[in-house]
């Protein structure tokens, strides 16, 4: 089982930068795969990005492709969403996800994740 926790949201102008952390727990971390997920207000969470387990593969929404990378420290048990050129429409509840023994294809499908952090806001100005 993991737990996950997450950090580094808050208030940025359109054009920043912005790196949200996930510190997850468990000895079988680096057997799952991760990704981060948002949530408009009134809207459905959608799916940001995604990494497997191997690190052979990353995944991301058309949204944020080339903006957002999505990295992992096994070592670390460490997440990370690294955000640039953010825009008034990335403001959202960000939120870290883990799934394991699940097929890869399934990446974009957030009932395919079995853990989820607490969410972080991000609010971008513009």
């Amino acid at each position: 089982q993991v737990q996950l926790v997450e950090s580094g949201g808050g208030l940025v102008q359109a054009g920043d930068s912005l790196r949200l952390s996930c510190a997850a727990s468990g000895r079988t971390f680096n057997s799952y795969r991760m990704a981060w997920f948002r949530q408009l207000s009134g809207k459905a969470r959608e799916f940001v990005g995604a990494i497997d387990w191997s690190f052979d593969s990353t995944d991301y929404a058309d949204s944020v492709k080339g903006r957002f990378t999505v990295s992992r420290d096994n070592a670390k048990n460490m997440v990370y969403l690294q955000m640039n050129d953010l825009k008034r429409e990335d403001t959202a509840v960000y939120y870290c996800a883990a799934a394991q023994l699940v097929a890869w294809d399934t990446r974009q499908t957030a009932s395919s994740y079995t853990h989820w952090g607490q969410g972080t806001q991000v609010t971008v100005s513009s």
